[in-house]
């Protein structure tokens, strides 16, 4: 004997026909849908906002002067967030951000043998059908942190958002982390 819950299947009768058949719309694939689109800055746990410069290829966590935020160049980040076909651990996102007068997505890629963040001129989709490099889990940081998350990154479980010192930068990366474990470079206010 095997428990389900409602989580584990997903299925939508259509009608019920003759000699009591239930008959099922066509089932849909996992996809990703855009639902709604949010803008803000982000900030860490130092108060800085990250800024994207796609000509240096670098996006890091600054301490920004008002008249720098009013210009808002690489500053002010398009969430996307999507709706799904499948039960997913958090809100599926993406993000997006002018620098002058281009868009750049947010995504991830093997570097070396390392994962790291990229950003990469074009727009995010509509509709993705299945596994995308640009989708991140949105999660509330702690359970009495309501106003700052997590960003897990979809297709490798455990990588999150998060800053490392670099120099003087605090640049935005990709950091492994347990499941129990708080780490306050992961966590952004939006």
């Amino acid at each position: 004997r095997v428990k389900m819950n409602a989580e584990e299947i997903l299925m939508c009768a259509v009608k019920l026909g003759k000699n009591s058949c239930l008959y099922f719309d066509e089932l849909e694939c996992d996809a990703l849908c855009k639902e709604k689109t949010l803008h803000r800055v982000l900030r860490n746990v130092n108060s800085q906002l990250l800024v994207v410069r796609p000509d240096l290829n670098v996006a890091a966590f600054e301490d920004v002067t008002d008249q720098e935020m009013q210009s808002g160049n690489g500053m002010h980040f398009s969430i996307h967030y999507y709706k799904t076909t499948t039960p997913l651990a958090g809100m599926p996102v993406a993000f997006s951000v002018q620098v002058e007068d281009k868009s750049y997505y947010m995504c991830c890629e093997r570097e070396r043998g390392e994962m790291t963040v990229r950003f990469k001129e074009g727009e995010v989709p509509k509709e993705i059908p299945g596994e995308s490099n640009i989708i991140f889990f949105k999660r509330t940081f702690t359970s009495c942190s309501s106003k700052a998350f997590k960003f897990e990154y979809s297709m490798e479980r455990g990588l999150f958002l998060a800053f490392e010192e670099e120099g003087y930068l605090r640049k935005l990366t990709l950091k492994k982390l347990s499941k129990d474990e708080v780490d306050e470079t992961m966590k952004i206010s939006l």
